[in-house]
């Protein structure tokens, strides 16, 4: 498989939900990069880059306690990857997507 390089923005919920989100990714893409770590941060990151996997992903990342904003940007499958885990996880609803030449960016509105 091709290197993934996927980047996706929390808003919303606390440290605990974002962590549980992108633990529902780690199935899908493996380890991030980075995590969001900053307890206080209203705006959490993380990033995956590399091969990712194709076992299926994690079905239980854990319950939310809050409506999170997700925006996943990357390539294409990537972020339908990345989409598909996230709505198999958690109740999602999709908030949109946008198309530039080389890369994709959709928002999820997931709720607990």
């Amino acid at each position: 498989m091709s290197d993934t390089q996927l980047t996706v923005t929390l808003s919303g919920g606390d440290a605990d939900d974002a962590r549980a989100v992108v633990r529902a990714l780690e199935g899908t893409f493996g380890a991030p990069d980075q995590s969001p770590s900053d307890e206080r941060a209203t705006v959490r990151v993380a990033t995956f880059t590399g091969g990712g996997r194709e076992e299926a992903p994690r079905a239980d990342a854990g319950r939310l306690s809050a409506p999170v904003t997700v925006t996943v940007q990357g390539t294409p499958e990537a972020v339908r990857r990345a989409s598909d885990t996230l709505t198999r996880a958690f109740t999602a609803r999709d908030e949109g997507a946008a198309s530039g030449d080389q890369e994709q960016e959709r928002q999820l509105l997931l709720e607990p």
